[in-house]
């Protein structure tokens, strides 16, 4: 009795300035916060799905739909509202759809596993039992799905927009998004490829519906001699990644001019290097010279006789694209550029929009350039995040064309397969699949709740029409009736599903495994005098 108490007392000495919460309250605590974070976006899901306004603190509003967005910029504290929040996070950067069903289904997931605990199912046989429904429903979605053709593709990017702004921008972004993926096809570079090769151009004049792809590098630049050609039909092109100037003194020095003629003497010299450099670049026939950072004056009229157009003050995402279009490899410097450092240009020409000069590059490599108008930056901020979205998900079906029906289908179709499996398993993992199944229940449910559709009559009317129709009918939400999603082109992509039902398990598998969380007790407004004074 007594060494017990020694050991009880050493624990508390161990834990005394952490607030411990273990055991069912730990999960009960855990689920809420899984549940506030997924009711913060619930109402956005689907084509009828509402925006929520973010006002930071200055008081800068953003409208949006994207859940990610929403979750992202929300000032979350809870660990395991974190959690679900980096879940959403993978799913965007792994899939670029289907991040706010991840965390609806992770919630869902959770408050059933809350509701087994209650009825005395250990956590253990709740994990083992997701575990196997996630296999199984795999298996089950890579029989459903379907090989898409370019028409589906499309349709396949129009349904991941849907709900995310007006249905004309959407449309022309999607076709936008298409157009662009299809310009990657055979270029390596893996699911990031679309990031790296398609600048995005915010342009005041004009509207949305205005926005358009250009074929090559378009950025917000004129020549640095106004005198040179303006326009050039292809060429020879070179990018030197630091500037075109006389290098400055490190340190701070002085130098010590005796007479006006060591002066001139000095600057001769100088002149001389420059165009020592200028010859160098026009032995290499160079039409084209790019420069991430300035060109001297003098440098400026040496390349406009030696025939060469320069651009100055390059961004290093602009290098790169550049570099992809052309060909050509950056050198450091003017004089380390050799002829296997060159690329070549097919066309460049400058024009001017809302009285700015912007030039065009193109070039027989990969690149692409969305110039997106708008009336206000939030505007033109919202219809890139909806093309980042569109291309993600275009550019990743080029690759894995498989495709499944939309409209909460795939997901009732799932939860009508997984009940009667669930009777294959001896033990109490049949109640976790069976919480499963409800889990992947709640997708169909919310789409007609925020559609203004009864929740239960839609679920029961589509796990009816199903059974004699197949896992291709789905509620078309426009309609208010049951159909053949394939015929309606209202589909989804199979590695979105697969990400989205794999992220949202692990999440409430990693959820659920916990029983014991521990709270730092800290109080950063108080300082360490003791600690300073020993110091």
């Amino acid at each position: 009795m007594g060494n017990y108490r020694m050991v009880e007392s050493d624990h508390d000495v161990a834990l005394e300035d952490t607030d411990r919460i273990h055991g069912r309250t730990a999960l009960v605590n855990n689920v809420k916060a899984a549940s506030s974070l997924a009711g913060a976006i619930r109402s956005t899901l689907g084509p009828k799905g509402l925006d929520k306004m973010l006002v930071d603190g200055d008081g800068t509003a953003l409208v949006t739909n994207d859940g990610v967005t929403v979750l992202e910029k929300a000032n979350v504290e809870h660990p395991t509202a974190r959690l679900l929040i980096d879940a959403s996070s993978s799913q965007d950067r792994s899939a670029r759809d289907g991040t706010t069903t991840t965390v609806l289904l992770v919630a869902e997931m959770l408050q059933n596993a809350l509701e087994l605990v209650r009825m005395g199912v250990h956590p253990s046989i709740i994990v083992n039992g997701y575990s196997i429904a996630l296999e199984e429903s795999i298996s089950e979605i890579e029989r459903v799905s379907r090989e898409s053709d370019e028409v589906q593709r499309s349709q396949v990017v129009k349904t991941s927009l849907q709900g995310k702004g007006d249905s004309s921008i959407c449309g022309l972004i999607a076709n936008l998004a298409v157009e662009a993926a299809n310009g990657l096809v055979g270029t390596e570079g893996g699911d990031d490829l679309e990031r790296m090769v398609v600048k995005r151009l915010q342009i005041r004049e004009g509207s949305v519906m205005d926005s358009s792809l250009v074929n090559g590098l378009m950025l917000l630049k004129s020549r640095v001699d106004a005198t040179s050609p303006a326009n050039s039909e292809g060429g020879v092109v070179a990018i030197i990644d630091w500037g075109l100037e006389q290098p400055k003194l490190e340190a701070n020095a002085s130098i010590e001019v005796s007479s006006l003629g060591v002066l001139q003497e000095f600057h001769e010299r100088s002149r001389e290097n420059m165009q020592k450099q200028v010859e160098h670049l026009a032995s290499l026939g160079i039409d084209l010279l790019i420069v991430r950072d300035g060109i001297a004056d003098e440098a400026i009229t040496q390349l406009t006789e030696a025939g060469i157009v320069a651009y100055r003050r390059f961004e290093r995402d602009d290098m790169d694209l550049l570099s992809r279009i052309s060909g050509a490899k950056p050198a450091r410097n003017a004089s380390a550029l050799g002829m296997g450092d060159l690329g070549t240009y097919s066309k460049r020409s400058e024009e001017s929009i809302a009285d700015v000069k912007h030039t065009i590059i193109e070039g027989d490599g990969v690149g692409m350039t969305l110039v997106v108008r708008g009336s206000s930056p939030a505007v033109r901020e919202e219809a890139i995040r909806i093309f980042d979205d569109a291309i993600g998900v275009a550019h990743r079906l080029n690759s894995r064309p498989g495709i499944l029906p939309g409209g909460g289908a795939i997901q009732s179709h799932l939860a009508r397969h997984l009940r009667p499996f669930s009777q294959t398993q001896s033990g109490r993992e049949q109640l976790a699949i069976e919480a499963y199944a409800s889990a992947l229940e709640s997708i169909p449910r919310i789409l007609a709740e925020n559609a203004g559709r009864d929740p239960v009559e839609v679920i029961l009317s589509l796990s009816a029409d199903q059974k004699k129709s197949g896992a291709w009918i789905g509620f078309d939400l426009q309609r208010g009736e049951n159909c053949d999603m394939a015929e309606m082109g209202i589909l989804d992509t199979e590695f979105v599903v697969k990400h989205a039902l794999s992220g949202a398990t692990e999440a409430a598998i990693g959820v659920l495994r916990i029983d014991d969380v521990l709270w730092a007790r800290t109080d950063p407004s108080t300082p360490d005098w003791e600690g300073e004074d020993e110091d």
